[in-house]
């Protein structure tokens, strides 16, 4: 059963991206927009382009023909800007952002919970911004969506550290349940 993997993922997304944004609504701005030399410059420019890679592969989920009724939680996605560019920024400052983080992981956890087991065994047709099409297991690409999350905020947390701010616990570990015995 793929679901509470899923569901775990969008959970541990919703609480780690909550736990970044605490941990950095006491910088300036000025520390925020820092080029740091990471892949994406400073620390809001790698939180931008987390938004940008979760919006544009929410977009294509919900755009998935096998779903011609679409997901529901997905159609909140008409409130969020479109992105072109996986650097483009959509939100400027620490507020916009922090607000926006919020909705978005609700909306992740409430498209998750639309999902069936069926639905993971499909197949996914999508353009990527460069034009190509592809055609690829939606469950591969569901764990792609959670991976790249995680994959960046690494980053951030690198950066935070040397900056000298401790986020605390980030290993999924923390949120897998017990097992009954």
């Amino acid at each position: 059963m793929m679901k509470p993997h899923f569901a775990l993922m969008a959970n541990y997304n919703a609480v780690m991206n909550q736990k970044v944004c605490d941990s950095i609504e006491s910088l300036s701005e000025d520390a925020l927009w820092q080029d740091n030399k990471a892949f994406f410059g400073s620390i809001l420019g790698t939180l931008n382009h987390l938004m940008v890679g979760d919006l544009i592969w929410l977009r294509r989920f919900g755009a998935h023909s096998n779903y011609r009724a679409g997901f529901k939680a997905l159609e909140s996605l008409a409130d969020f800007p479109s992105p072109t560019t996986l650097t483009q920024f959509l939100y400027l400052n620490m507020h916009d952002f922090t607000k926006n983080r919020q909705i978005l992981d609700w909306v992740i956890i409430q498209f998750i919970n639309e999902t069936v087991e069926s639905d993971y065994s499909q197949t996914l047709t999508y353009t990527n911004t460069q034009g190509k099409i592809f055609n690829k297991p939606f469950a591969m690409l569901l764990q792609h969506l959670f991976n790249h999350q995680t994959h960046h905020r690494g980053q951030l947390t690198t950066l935070l550290n040397q900056i000298g701010v401790d986020i605390g616990e980030t290993d999924l570990l923390m949120l897998i349940p017990d097992a009954d015995s």
